[in-house]
């Protein structure tokens, strides 16, 4: 019989094409007044702390280190993104950013494991027991490189319809 882990399992969802509706290639979600929430995502994100898991987002921020938006701004959209989904009885636990650039050759942008070592430093997290959502193959690399279980998202799958087979 298997112990359970004194340590939390926890879902990462990535931001752009996950949890909100992506900007055109180039472009980036700068204010709230640009941000779409996706279809199914309060529900879904309801059902993952229903069933248990913490939930965090991470997110690439590049836009901040091209200086098309400011670290502020983000934070903003997070603050009032979180607001929206804990009145909606879906709360996020965290919000972790990256604001480099590729050339900046940081630890935490995806697909490097920053973020995710950041939360089980911070929270205590399993990630072997935890479980990765982006739309990204970088999303998907972070959550290989710490042993945490990988699903994609895409045009034809939701987060509500991937997360609908173990939530």
């Amino acid at each position: 019989m298997t112990r359970p882990s004194r340590f939390p399992a926890a879902v990462f969802l990535d931001r752009d094409g996950v949890i909100n509706r992506k900007a055109p290639e180039g472009e980036y979600i700068c204010c709230w007044s640009d941000f779409e929430f996706l279809p199914g995502v309060f529900e879904a994100i309801a059902r993952l702390n229903r069933a248990g898991y913490l939930v965090f987002v991470f997110t690439n921020q590049r836009g901040i280190a091209l200086r098309r938006m400011t670290n502020e701004a983000v934070v903003e959209i997070h603050r009032r993104m979180r607001a929206a989904l804990e009145k909606a009885g879906a709360p996020i636990e965290a919000v972790f950013i990256c604001p480099h650039g590729i050339e900046d050759q940081c630890e935490c942008r995806k697909p490097k494991p920053g973020m995710l070592l950041e939360a089980r430093s911070r929270y205590g997290v399993d990630l072997t027991r935890s479980i990765v959502i982006g739309d990204r193959e970088s999303d998907l690399e972070a959550g290989r490189a710490v042993g945490a279980a990988v699903y994609q998202v895409g045009p034809r799958t939701s987060l509500l319809d991937l997360i609908s087979s173990f939530a």
